[in-house]
């Protein structure tokens, strides 16, 4: 830097050194002395945002930015820093226009691509995001983030025509060290071990420097101090699951504190998980370390990670170790291959101990299914008719209200020749993203079948009409490698069978897990031939498929599944074994939770 003081030259190398030391909060006043005395150095005020970025002050950095756009405008890195604090600001119209302001600039960074892809997926303008996306991924075939995105993008919109090649090329990225989103890895293969090794990469990846807070002491003998962290505390599925849950946990033995990380709806919900909880704290305005100074001041004992790896994680939280003792449970069905994890809650089905070797946590297994559930979901009383919801009269309706990403080209072959056989049947599936529909008519085409035959659900005002209405179908026809999880609770919650083939992984097994808690295991099949034939059977056959309605009715009041309390009072049994565990100094281990029994009973006998 010529012509520039000494003074300013000595304060921007001090905040320089502070900023890549990871001291932000150190060097944004170092910063905003050089600003202040030469108010014309653009990188002065680009280096200013970042740091204002890194501890969470966004509407900051994004005046910073603007002001070195003012001085430089033609500076595609500060366009797209902008974009992504303006998407992080929840300002996505105008991130987009920043991205789109760094593309024109310069239209072959494979970087800017993928940032304005993974936008517009999230705005649901999908099949412009798969359009962005392939292009970053033709420019850099090795970027992982953003094949990633792109397999994920092109499943929600039901693009099956390039995954083939495109999961072979993101199973090849992963095998050599490029790190990449485990939650969209989960759907392209089912190898645990795979799996394990894509999650130990990206964790590390995403925790890269991240400080460790110092050791509590051990203590004994008091109220278990638990926290829940969360993005999801608000009308999400995860949510609707554990409501009760939090409700429930035995105040005498449990002081229970929700972290929450995610936005704030405004919903019902919202307000119900408010309530729930002793304390609800919402970390959203402070940066990672201090999100878990502030729970390591709380004095957590066990922090319950709701999130995992999914929309809006916040994993350098854990990695700081604010608790003594981080758990995995519901928001992620796997590993998240980290160290300063300890335990995730699993079940004797969809997590074997025999693969304890495939998680990096150590498995703790409920005795019934890892999954809460809610007894208070709502059911509208009124069942909508056939025509209100585009069924035909008559005919055998096979249903899957999955999210599309779930839906893959192997199970639809199998749909399709379901229907082919079964004479006016139809396949119900969630009209959900935009651009699905004629994805999946052309599909449907290719395999002989009319449009017809596929009728879509729009959503409905609420969950409880949603419920109500799965009363029309005949039978759920699940997914792999990626099971119903929240959606297979509602449809057994509605009365509706589900029909499911057991997978390789956590993912694949959940539905199975369910079955088994509510009665219903001749309803799990080993593989595609045998789902697909005994689809066939409960089709061809009312009585049968009748009689596993009634015993569903029938075991919803008994069943472990919707045994809310025992559910409660077992997790708690593992809560307590964890914290025993670490008061004596004992390390984590793998453990099964016998289970209470005093229980109600888990389902037809």
């Amino acid at each position: 830097m010529q012509n520039i003081d000494p003074a300013v030259l000595r304060l921007l190398g001090e905040a320089d050194r502070a900023a890549r030391s990871g001291r932000f909060e150190e060097a944004i006043p170092a910063y905003e002395r050089a600003v202040a005395l030469r108010p014309d150095l653009p990188q002065a005020h680009h280096n200013l945002a970042v740091a204002l970025r890194q501890v969470g002050r966004l509407g900051e950095a994004a005046d910073a930015y603007r002001r070195a756009l003012v001085l430089r405008p033609h500076v595609p890195e500060v366009h797209n820093n902008l974009g992504n604090t303006l998407r992080d600001m929840g300002l996505l119209d105008a991130a987009v226009d920043s991205y789109r302001q760094a593309l024109a600039l310069r239209p072959t960074s494979p970087e800017i691509l993928n940032n304005l892809g993974a936008l517009l997926q999230m705005q649901g303008r999908l099949d412009e995001a798969v359009a962005a996306l392939r292009k970053a991924v033709a420019l850099k075939p090795d970027f992982a983030a953003a094949l990633s995105n792109l397999i994920y993008t092109s499943k929600l919109v039901c693009d099956w025509r390039h995954l083939e090649a495109d999961e072979q090329a993101c199973r090849a990225l992963v095998r050599a060290g490029k790190p990449m989103v485990p939650f969209h890895f989960i759907n392209v293969t089912q190898s645990p071990a795979e799996l394990l090794h894509c999650a130990r990469q990206w964790t590390a990846a995403r925790t890269k420097g991240v400080g460790r807070l110092p050791p509590r002491p051990r203590t004994t003998g008091e109220r278990i101090r638990l926290g829940y962290l969360s993005a999801k505390f608000f009308q999400h599925p995860s949510a609707v699951l554990a409501a009760e849950l939090f409700e429930l946990h035995d105040r005498a033995r449990f002081e229970v504190i929700a972290y929450s990380i995610g936005p704030d709806d405004g919903s019902a919900m919202r307000r119900r998980l408010e309530h729930a909880f002793d304390r609800f704290v919402d970390l959203r305005a402070l940066d990672d370390a201090g999100a878990a100074r502030r729970i390591r001041e709380d004095g957590i004992d066990i922090l319950v990670d709701l999130t995992g790896c999914n929309d809006n994680e916040r994993v350098p939280i854990l990695a700081w170790r604010p608790a003594p003792i981080q758990v995995g449970f519901l928001g992620y069905p796997g590993t998240l291959g980290a160290p300063f994890m300890d335990y995730v809650i699993v079940d004797p089905i969809v997590v074997p101990m025999a693969e304890q070797r495939y998680f990096a946590e150590k498995l703790v297994q409920l005795p019934d299914c890892y999954q809460p559930n809610d007894r208070q979901r709502a059911i509208a009383e009124r069942t909508p008719s056939r025509a209100e919801c585009g069924l035909p009269e008559t005919g055998f309706v096979f249903c899957c209200f999955n999210n599309s990403y779930k839906l893959t080209a192997a199970l639809f072959d199998v749909w399709m020749r379901l229907l082919r056989t079964v004479p006016g049947s139809v396949l119900w599936l969630l009209a959900g993203n935009p651009g699905v529909e004629p994805h999946l008519v052309r599909e449907a085409a290719a395999r002989g079948i009319d449009a017809g035959r596929l009728v879509f659900a729009p959503r409905t005002p609420s969950v409880a009409d949603h419920l109500a209405r799965q009363r029309l179908a005949d039978l759920f026809l699940d997914t792999l490698p990626y099971n119903a999880h929240t959606t297979a609770s509602d449809a057994l919650w509605a009365g509706l069978p589900i029909l499911t083939c057991t997978g390789g992984s956590f993912a694949g097994r959940v539905a199975a897990s369910l079955l088994h808690a509510v009665g219903l295991d001749e309803l799990v099949t080993p593989d595609l031939g045998a789902y697909e034939a005994l689809a066939l059977r409960l089709a061809a056959e009312p009585a049968l498929l009748a009689g596993l309605r009634a015993r569903l009715a029938a075991n919803r009041a008994t069943a472990s599944l919707f045994d809310t309390p025992r559910f409660t009072r077992n997790l708690e049994a593992a809560y307590e074994r964890m914290r025993g565990n670490w008061s004596a100094g004992t390390p984590p281990e793998p453990f099964a939770v016998a289970g209470d029994p005093l229980s109600r009973g888990s389902g037809d006998e």
